[in-house]
């Protein structure tokens, strides 16, 4: 239905799975059920699954309450880039933006950082451009 409801009002093929579920099996599986609900109407869940199919993030929006797209693709992007560079991103990142990288094995590695460009707030905390 979404798929379908997507593809006629925006021109866009949705090249990932979605769920319909009319029946509400996998809302009460997952515990999507809105606790405060009046009815038993399911929270707007979105779930981040990789290739391996891990669950990466999932996020539960109230029904009163709209979604914000735009973070789910930085979101994506950012974990991607973790993957990919073995860094963590701080709370807002976008690509271009400084990474936070893993903190140093020993107190010569962390001296010796202190000099090679990083943006140094302590010996484990430290970030850089990629």
């Amino acid at each position: 239905m979404w798929v379908r409801n997507i593809k006629e009002r925006f021109d866009l093929d949705i090249q990932f799975p979605t769920i319909e579920d009319l029946s509400m099996e996998v809302a009460k599986a997952y515990r999507m059920i809105h606790p405060g609900a009046a009815d038993t109407s399911a929270v707007r869940a979105t779930f981040i699954i990789d290739p391996e199919g891990i669950l990466r993030a999932m996020v539960h929006y109230p029904m009163t309450n709209g979604r914000s797209i735009p973070e789910f693709l930085r979101l994506v992007k950012a974990l991607q880039t973790s993957d990919e560079h073995k860094i963590a991103t701080p709370e807002g990142w976008q690509p271009g933006d400084k990474v936070i990288v893993p903190p140093p094995g020993d107190i010569e590695s962390a001296e010796k950082r202190m000099n090679e460009g990083y943006e140094y707030t302590d010996r484990c905390f430290c970030k850089k451009a990629l």
